[in-house]
């Protein structure tokens, strides 16, 4: 295999890098890192063979943006966020806060409908994916593809998922617990987070 130069320029600053050629590449992409003054954003391009490129761009923005798989955004700043959510909502979507368990809104509830983000309405888990996991929080063994993202915690120790639209967080993901579902995962989700939306809502208005 021969080796190619790419590059790719979606904002202002850009890298170029030499990468291998590998048949069937995949594309993927990680969230947007945001600080005060710039957002740095990684795409990778991975085949059989390995990791083929590694693209970091940099812009200035003020605020918080969160890129979403399919490419989709919700931005918003700080105080954006602070006039559409709840106290309560703010601080579990934005500071990565958690309910009490046994509290939430959704704990038992197994009505039929969508579980969408209470932050940007996406949708992310069908009522037929939630399970009783009896931890006291929402449980789901799968979401809707490419809706949610998961990044390790600084400790390592457990795996957090957030919306992939606004970067909301949802709670962490377990897998191997044992429980009798197709994946064997255990979304923890803080009904905080979710918002629910009846399947019989369009039937009845």
């Amino acid at each position: 295999m021969g080796s190619q130069i790419l590059k790719i320029s979606p904002f202002a600053a850009s890298r170029t890098l030499i990468f291998r050629s590998t048949p069937s590449p995949k594309f993927t992409s990680k969230p947007l890192s945001v600080s005060s003054k710039f957002i740095t954003q990684s795409f990778c391009l991975r085949g059989f063979g390995g990791l083929v490129v590694h693209h970091q761009t940099k812009r200035r923005f003020r605020g918080t943006v969160s890129m979403a798989s399919n490419g989709g955004s919700v931005q918003k700043t700080e105080e954006e966020w602070r006039a559409i959510l709840s106290p309560e909502q703010f601080h579990i979507l934005r500071q990565k806060g958690t309910e009490y368990p046994g509290t939430g809104e959704y704990n038992k509830l197994y009505d039929d409908g969508i579980y969408k983000c209470a932050g940007c309405e996406t949708p992310l888990y069908k009522s037929t994916t939630k399970f009783n996991s009896g931890c006291g929080w929402p449980a789901f063994y799968e979401g809707f593809p490419g809706a949610i993202n998961r990044t390790a915690d600084p400790d390592g120790r457990r795996i957090e998922i957030t919306c992939a639209a606004c970067g909301g967080h949802l709670g962490h993901v377990f897998k191997g617990e044992g429980f009798p579902t197709p994946t064997d995962e255990r979304h923890c989700v803080n009904s905080v987070s979710l918002k629910f939306a009846p399947a019989n809502a369009d039937a009845s208005n």
